[in-house]
């Protein structure tokens, strides 16, 4: 099953309400996954097929090797958005 993770700066908050509506977007697609959301400082240590986060923490994510797609958004809670960029990357994946 896909892994999907989202994060945040504290991984509590803003990670969450985007992990919520990543998962409104994956069942309107159709598509089963297992989200999960997290603090930045721990994002390397975790196992993700795609890693979901907010424009403003893309320079932090430089710091890290992620051998999976990162999605940046510039509105976080964005269904729209996330559906936009999203969808390619599922398709890449073999998942649409």
């Amino acid at each position: 099953m896909l892994n999907i993770l989202a994060v945040c700066g504290a991984g509590l908050g803003s990670s969450f309400a985007c992990q919520m509506s990543v998962d409104a977007v994956l069942k309107e697609l159709g598509v089963k996954a297992k989200l999960d959301h997290t603090d930045i400082s721990s994002v390397s240590g975790t196992k993700a097929d795609i890693v979901i986060s907010g424009a403003n923490f893309k320079k932090q994510f430089e710091r890290y090797e992620l051998s999976c797609p990162t999605i940046f958004l510039d509105r976080l809670v964005d269904k729209k958005e996330i559906k936009e960029k999203l969808t390619p990357v599922l398709k890449e994946l073999g998942e649409l």
